[in-house]
């Protein structure tokens, strides 16, 4: 890793603790704001991203859909390797960029050789890299078209984008191609989850990024407070 890369890392951590302990005491304090911004997410959503995501459904064979996502899936492991190895995950880092490896040789990523051959995908990303360096998740934050984050995840976001070899391709229209590909796969493979999600859509979406993302960063260890919580009333009462 390069020193200015090195640099850069450093002062989005310090930067992220710095927002971060200023929004701790409530995990959403924009919300008015953020609520605006998902409307806008929303309404380009019904009117633009669906309708081409439910065509792209209609047209693709599962087949040919799984595999679109696997190949965009392939281009992030070596953002998930150098991950791996910041977090001291040496044998992780060695395991998904074999995995890169073989997936772009044998089937350029649109099938997962890898994981047949038992080299098992992990999830691993700056915003979770800075999480276990310590700096906490900060103020939810609602972006515009990139959807829910946080404060430690959107200064992340751009490192995240750094090592996607989709952003080393020098030609606009074959980036933004890909670009858009991946994001009407994503959002296909979302249509079938919109069955099961019930009353307010926003605190939905924002409870279950915000706990999704502290199990990734604690790597599935996350106590339940609610659970130890009926746990303890549930407890007999020794007696005096």
């Amino acid at each position: 890793m390069s020193r200015q890369l090195s640099c850069y890392i450093l002062l989005a951590t310090s930067l992220t603790m710095s927002l971060a302990a200023y929004a701790a005491p409530n995990p959403d304090p924009w919300e008015n704001t953020n609520r605006k911004i998902y409307a806008f997410n929303k309404n380009m959503d019904t009117y633009v991203l669906k309708p081409v995501a439910k065509g792209y459904r209609a047209v693709t064979p599962q087949m040919v859909d799984d595999g679109i996502t696997r190949f965009f899936d392939n281009l992030k492991e070596p953002l998930v390797a150098v991950n791996d190895g910041l977090q001291g995950k040496g044998a992780d880092a060695l395991t998904d960029i074999s995995r890169f490896v073989v997936n772009s040789v044998t089937s350029l990523g649109f099938a997962d050789i890898a994981h047949k051959i038992g080299l098992n995908k992990h999830q691993e990303d700056f915003g979770q890299t800075f999480g276990k360096w310590g700096s906490p998740a900060g103020a939810y934050v609602m972006l515009p078209f990139l959807g829910p984050s946080s404060v430690r995840d959107a200064v992340a976001k751009p490192f995240d984008a750094l090592l996607n070899p989709r952003n080393a391709v020098k030609e606009t229209a074959t980036n933004v191609g890909l670009f858009a590909v991946e994001i009407v796969d994503t959002r296909a493979d979302l249509i079938p989850l919109e069955k099961v999600i019930e009353g307010d859509e926003y605190l939905l979406l924002r409870d279950v990024y915000l706990q999704r993302r502290e199990f990734l960063v604690q790597d599935g260890k996350v106590n339940d407070s609610f659970i130890d919580d009926m746990d303890e009333e549930s407890s007999p009462t020794p007696s005096p």
